[in-house]
């Protein structure tokens, strides 16, 4: 069980990501000049063009890229990434009858909860590219604002995807079936609304805060080594939350992080 003092030390870890954040922000910027770089660098890796003018037409370009994925599964260096992704998805999917009672029935994750709330984690995957942003408007820095903008367009490629995914697949999530109730049978059963499904599939909090992560970590990995860490330990948490909170099921989480990814990194960063 989870304990008064583990719950302590979660707070305290908040607290710390907070800091980080803060750090991230007001760090000094690199020299001007930094000596010897090596030749393989691209630099068009951090370097897409975005602003408040370009966002809407990057979205029409992203979404395209998106939904016409599947015509490029014909290559290699397509089909084997998806096809493990796709394994692994189907993988839990087959195992979340097994997973999602114990998270249904158990207690020991009330103080980790409310720490990590829905409410918690929605504020804070709109938080942080709001905190970049605001930070690079205060200290004139581009590359900082540019990164909160290219945030804020992987979360808007993000709930896209998860609205029309949501809507489509209709899956209960765990919280809807009662503890002894017949896990198996969640797909394609939840009729509640539309345009934005109550559906469980994938989890729109991980899509989101691995979709910010990403961006985060790529453009600021290199620089700040600690960046990828607290992104992506924090993104897993978030991730975590949903499950514990028997909001989604371990599926939903995986397909979420590995989408959220997936988007940030090829669709948004073009990298």
């Amino acid at each position: 069980m989870i304990t008064g003092r583990v719950v302590r030390v979660i707070s305290l870890a908040m607290k710390i990501l907070l800091a980080a954040i803060i750090a991230l922000a007001f760090a000094p910027g690199l020299p001007a000049q930094i000596p010897d770089p090596p030749p393989a660098d691209p630099p068009a890796q951090t370097d897409r063009p975005v602003s408040w003018t370009k966002l809407v037409p990057n979205l029409a370009s992203d979404q395209k890229q998106i939904w016409m994925f599947p015509t490029k599964l014909g290559k290699r260096k397509y089909w084997i990434p998806a096809a493990a992704i796709v394994g692994v998805t189907a993988g839990l999917v087959a195992l979340d009858p097994k997973t999602a009672p114990y998270f249904r029935k158990t207690s020991s994750f009330d103080g980790f909860n409310h720490v990590f709330s829905g409410k918690a984690t929605d504020i804070g995957n709109i938080a942080a590219p709001l905190s970049l942003y605001a930070a690079g408007l205060i200290r004139k820095d581009s590359k900082m604002q540019s990164t909160a903008l290219l945030a804020g367009e992987a979360i808007a490629n993000a709930e896209i995807l998860t609205t029309v995914m949501k809507d489509v697949d209709r899956r209960l999530r765990p919280a809807d079936i009662v503890p002894h109730g017949d896990f198996s049978d969640s797909w394609f059963q939840d009729n509640k609304r539309y345009l934005r499904s109550n559906g469980s599939f994938p989890s729109g909090h991980t899509i989101v805060a691995f979709s910010v992560a990403t961006v985060v970590s790529r453009r600021y990995g290199s620089q700040h080594r600690w960046v990828p860490y607290v992104a992506y330990g924090t993104a897993a948490l978030v991730g975590l939350s949903r499950v514990s909170l028997s909001s989604h099921w371990v599926s939903d989480v995986f397909a979420g992080g590995a989408l959220g990814y997936s988007i940030s990194r090829f669709t948004v960063l073009r990298q």
